[in-house]
């Protein structure tokens, strides 16, 4: 029995130890460079408590992050809703001494940067700035430090909403399953721009055969995802409070289905922000800020379409991105309107989602990526 005991107690003392080395980190609106702008906790994966680590000063409005692939450096937007300012910041992050420390920053080719992407060789950074619409290209070189543009690509054209598209506006920067394309939901124009990606070029973006898919007219397109077989891609709007559903091969997308991301009894006002695909490539997350508050679940079919499981409140206000650990048990819930983070730990079959753990409070959250290490 003593035998048994001891046995049974490494092996869970061996479990904990080692479901502690996942991360997450969190970007916010700090609104002044001498508080803490960005966070990092460790996620417990048995029970989903977020405990804090670090913090980083000394940057503006980190609103977005994202990780290198290998997971050593986290590149962050910066200065973003910020006049005449604009940039792109890279750090390091060493596990094992649980440090941020930053490398250095780039003008962002534009005002507002909200989102960046890393090729998967870990050689390219993109960025997408909202405010006047554009994209720019930034090698990155040894050590994780982010190299002047070299390209910068501007667009103009608008849409229908007079206030909100009167002109073109980049949400987001996503490449293919490949990485031989490059996706650019543009929520001022109603399209998803696309361009050929040659990695191997000094200056790797070059024009698609197709050029852009247009969305529904007023719609916003935002955030965008591929699904884990890289033969359907999603993407959500932000005015038209839907999720559009594609096929996908080789540059092209063609339309399978539109479906809203909230129940009947919202008609207008949507702010639907963020989606992402489980691991297991079986359900569909997409988040709505506004009058919703909530995180809508879908299955996704054999065909690549969605069909509605219900809702999930986020318990907070404005849940702007959300994440799911590499695991897919858990998702993370950034709510920027409350300032409070909300773990909900995810069921594999229903897909649908319990709150667990503590709320954390950061103020003014805006991001989180989760890595394990």
């Amino acid at each position: 029995m003593k035998k048994f005991f001891v046995l049974t107690f490494t092996f869970c003392t061996w479990i904990y130890f080692f479901s502690q080395n996942t991360y997450a980190f969190f970007g916010s609106f700090n609104w002044d460079k001498n508080t803490e702008g960005i966070y990092v906790y460790k996620l417990d994966t048995i029970n989903g408590n977020l405990s804090k680590i670090t913090t980083v000063r000394g940057v503006l409005n980190p609103s977005f992050l994202t990780i290198s692939p290998n997971g050593k450096y986290i590149y962050a937007c910066t200065e973003s809703k910020t006049e005449n300012g604009g940039s792109v910041s890279s750090f390091e992050f060493k596990p094992k001494d649980e440090l941020l420390t930053f490398i250095n920053s780039e003008k962002s080719g534009g005002e507002n940067p909200v989102y960046l992407t890393v090729h998967k060789n870990g050689k390219w950074l993109i960025n997408g700035n909202y405010t006047e619409g554009s994209v720019s290209v930034y090698p990155i070189s040894e050590g994780g430090k982010i190299e002047p543009h070299v390209q910068n690509f501007q667009f103009s054209e608008g849409s229908v909403d007079v206030k909100r598209q009167n002109r073109a506006h980049i949400h987001s920067t996503v490449f293919s399953p490949n990485y031989d394309y490059l996706f650019l939901p543009d929520l001022g124009a109603d399209k998803i721009r696309a361009y050929q990606f040659k990695n191997e070029n000094a200056q790797p973006l070059q024009e698609a055969k197709t050029a852009f898919t247009k969305t529904t007219l007023g719609s916003g397109p935002r955030h965008f995802t591929f699904h884990p077989n890289g033969k359907y891609a999603y993407c959500i709007e932000e005015m038209g409070g839907a999720v559009s559903v594609y096929s996908y091969k080789n540059g092209k997308l063609s339309n399978l289905q539109r479906i809203h991301t909230h129940s009947e009894k919202y008609k207008d006002s949507f702010e639907s922000s963020d989606v992402h695909i489980s691991p297991d490539g079986k359900f569909l997350y997409a988040s709505n800020r506004g009058k919703e508050n909530n995180i809508a679940i879908f299955s996704i079919q054999n065909n690549g379409t969605l069909k509605t499981v219900g809702y999930q409140s986020t318990k907070g206000k404005h849940p702007r991105v959300f994440g799911l650990d590499p695991s897919g048990k858990f998702l993370i819930a950034t709510n920027t309107g409350s300032g409070n983070v909300v773990v909900f730990k995810r069921n594999f079959e229903t897909g649908t989602l319990k709150k667990v753990g503590k709320k954390i409070k950061i103020k003014n959250v805006s991001c989180v990526q989760i890595k394990k290490y």
